[in-house]
């Protein structure tokens, strides 16, 4: 039920970024969503692809320092209060987000919302008894 997110530490340089994108690139590695939170020193690169766990070691054997979280794909519909209401959910549950990139589907009619929380089963629970859609692994191929 969860999908698997590839984390890249990378120093915050010039070319870094650009020598992640072009390596799986060139391995055929097609990025479907991504996220990068910095400061002035580093940055951690989050990225979900068509094949985690072949990038992950593509990835490793080229250096880079790399691992791999499982995070929650919430489709929710894409106008405005889609994702205040399931922020709403996961609060009133007691839940912590550590953090969430968002993205549109190909579709355009649902947005697709990366989630990292404290408790996957939890979450997964509260937002599915609430109509809320979870995507599975497969969603890598769908967006």
């Amino acid at each position: 039920m969860w999908v698997k997110q590839i984390s890249i530490f990378l120093e915050n340089k010039s070319g870094r970024l650009a020598a992640v994108t072009r390596l799986l690139a060139d391995h055929g590695f097609n990025i479907r969503a991504l996220s990068i939170a910095d400061t002035s020193d580093f940055g951690i690169l989050r990225l979900i692809v068509n094949d985690p766990a072949r990038a992950y070691q593509v990835l490793k054997d080229a250096g880079f320092t790399v691992s791999e979280t499982e995070v929650l794909a919430v489709e929710m519909p894409d106008r405005p209060g889609g994702l205040a209401g399931v922020l709403d959910l996961l609060n009133e549950a007691g839940i912590n987000i550590e953090y969430l990139y968002a993205f549109v589907s190909k579709s355009a009619e649902n947005a697709l919302v990366l989630l990292k929380v404290e408790n996957l089963e939890k979450a997964a629970g509260v937002l599915t008894a609430n109509g809320v859609t979870i995507q599975g692994h497969n969603i890598v191929h769908q967006i």
